[in-house]
């Protein structure tokens, strides 16, 4: 294949419509919207520690075949697969851990292709593009974090260290509401879920809204939950006010946010994405304690705006195994790491053997743990 592979000065630089003829429709958080807006927006950046490189192949007629989401990255915040025992080895070995080349959606815990192909003969030569990054920049590793399933192989095959996490996702057996889903649980969750909504729903009013039903009222209100969950989970919100009317205005119509209102008044707020077959469940906050609205508007209420709209899944983000008991099922989640040295890497490698070992222990420990009907 005569290609050419180079860096580009952030998604932005790049025409919509070639980034996204890569990219694809299913995944909202790798289009050309979504990341450029979190470069316009200042959420990204070389201040932030997420500097935007994206990789580029390009074809013998000069238009991308292939793209990846890359960003030089000077910390390991934001990415939820979690490398700073490895960086503190590494520079107590001397070495320099930072920066390193990541492979991802910012602050997004979604699986997702991060060899995003018009092509699909170009995925072997996106990784060698990624690894010549790595390479000719001295720096220490590359990770592509939350790797689509399908695209392990192509990592594998390369010679990348392949890591093994888990997450809680909720399957859409064809129900066509969610007592139907309810009925494939045993008696006792039945009984405990409904309690948990009719409890924390009593005196609010819940509404779904998407595209222009979305005005400032109600960006204004998410964005206080926004503010508080972060600054009490990881010191300093990712997203700047200035991104969320940008994802309203390039993509309204992908976006699902789900109000609880007290007498008019939002009170608390979750912040969906739309895919091709799923529905991401990214962000929620709220101004008053209310119990289990959290999980209410999280994860009951997704699963009744997915069933309405005919989607497989609800990803909810990255851990928590309390959705375990809400019908959410473990499933594995992949990362691919490219290590050029060695010595680092035959260290990596032996820990990973190990760490698959419990995951994979434990997944099957949640298996037996579901809500749902056995035998």
């Amino acid at each position: 294949m005569n290609v050419t592979a180079r860096l580009a000065d952030g998604v932005a630089s790049i025409p919509a419509d070639q980034w996204d003829a890569c990219a694809g429709r299913d995944n909202p958080f790798l289009s050309h919207a979504f990341l450029a807006a979190l470069e316009e927006s200042g959420s990204v950046g070389r201040r932030t520690g997420w500097q935007p490189i994206p990789v580029i192949v390009d074809g013998a007629d000069g238009v991308p075949v292939a793209v990846a989401p890359a960003y030089a990255k000077s910390h390991s915040q934001g990415e939820f697969v979690f490398d700073h025992a490895w960086a503190d080895a590494w520079q107590r070995a001397g070495g320099a851990y930072y920066p390193k080349l990541q492979i991802a959606a910012p602050f997004t815990p979604v699986p997702g292709p991060r060899l995003l192909l018009r092509d699909p003969a170009a995925a072997p030569a996106l990784i060698a593009a990624l690894e010549a990054v790595t390479d000719q920049h001295n720096l220490s590793s590359a990770h592509a974090t939350f790797v689509a399933p399908d695209q392990v192989p192509a990592f594998e095959a390369a010679g990348w260290l392949i890591r093994e996490g888990t997450q809680f996702h909720w399957r859409n057996e064809g129900f066509g509401s969610f007592d139907d889903f309810l009925a494939t649980l045993a008696s006792r969750k039945r009984k405990a879920i409904r309690k948990e909504r009719a409890g924390a729903v009593e005196g609010l009013t819940i509404r779904h809204l998407t595209g222009a039903e979305i005005g400032r009222r109600e960006w204004d209100a998410f964005w206080i939950f926004y503010q508080d969950t972060g600054s009490r989970k990881w010191g300093t919100p990712y997203l700047t006010r200035a991104f969320f009317p940008l994802l309203a205005e390039r993509m309204g119509d992908r976006v699902l946010l789900i109000l609880a209102e007290r007498e008019g008044v939002p009170i608390a707020g979750a912040l969906n994405l739309i895919g091709g077959n799923a529905l991401y469940g990214r962000y929620w906050g709220c101004t008053e304690d209310v119990p289990f609205l959290h999980f209410e508007l999280c994860y009951y209420q997704a699963i009744d705006a997915a069933i309405a709209r005919g989607l497989a899944t609800v990803e909810a983000g990255a851990q928590g195994e309390h959705k375990l008991a809400r019908g959410y099922a473990p499933v594995p989640t992949w990362s691919a790491h490219y290590l050029p040295d060695p010595g680092f890497r035959r260290a990596v490698a032996d820990f990973l053997v190990r760490e698959r070992a419990a995951v994979e222990a434990d997944q099957e420990f949640l298996e037996r743990m579901t809500p749902f009907k056995k035998g």
